[in-house]
């Protein structure tokens, strides 16, 4: 099940999401320039569950080293595809939510949905020493803020099963609740399973999508002239 676009124009011109969708863009052929260096790139700005839990240990002042992961890790990406997916439902859902917030508050939005996403992996992680990479918890966030403002907002989508393959028009709510179930489903298979999760950090998604939701109802709406 794959996003091809949404029938929800905005009414003002998404001038966040392209620049987020820029530097993720940027930042990741600048990852691919790296070649043997990008494991040291990653050590040192990626998030890495067992390193916040070490400093925390170490004690002293190092509240920098242990939090700005959070924020530089959102704008990582572990391969091609894992960055133009991310980025494609940045597009299709980031513009509306800008729209509905404003550029200013919906920047707070974004980077407040990646670090509670964050933080559910590293506390659901806590032993992990693998570094984990992407903008997906904060787009997740988004989606969770989209299914509360647009549940009936038709998304174009491309639906695969083995052989069969069709283009459906979905609610928002029905589409984005498919994907917070699998989600979820999947997270706690990878918990019950010692956290074999194939690399995929499903509660970093499911703690965005939550904080999202919670978020675009305690924001206030942008004011049009």
């Amino acid at each position: 099940m794959f996003p091809l676009r949404d029938a929800n124009p905005s009414r003002s011109f998404p001038l966040v999401t392209i620049i987020l969708i820029i530097m993720n863009i940027l930042i990741f052929l600048y990852e691919v320039s790296l070649g043997r260096e990008l494991n040291v790139f990653f050590d040192r700005f990626a998030l890495i569950p067992v390193n916040f839990f070490n400093l925390a240990r170490e004690g002293g002042f190092n509240y920098f080293e242990r939090f700005y992961p959070f924020v530089t890790s959102q704008f990582l990406h572990g391969g091609w595809l894992h960055m133009i997916g991310n980025v494609w439902f940045l597009w299709i859902f980031g513009d509306n939510i800008e729209d509905y917030l404003g550029h200013s508050k919906f920047i707070i939005f974004y980077l407040l949905c990646g670090v509670a996403a964050g933080l559910a992996h590293v506390y659901t992680n806590p032993g992990s020493s693998m570094p984990t990479v992407g903008a997906s918890g904060a787009i997740a966030g988004i989606m969770g803020a989209y299914t509360v403002k647009y549940p009936k907002a038709k998304v174009l989508t491309l639906l695969f099963f083995f052989f069969f393959i069709r283009l459906v028009e979905l609610p928002a709510f029905i589409f984005l609740g498919i994907w917070f179930l699998f989600q979820f489903v999947s997270g706690a298979i990878a918990h019950v399973s010692g956290g074999a999760s194939s690399g995929v950090a499903w509660w970093a998604h499911i703690g965005g999508f939550v904080v999202g939701v919670v978020l675009i109802l305690l924001l206030p709406r942008r004011k049009y002239q």
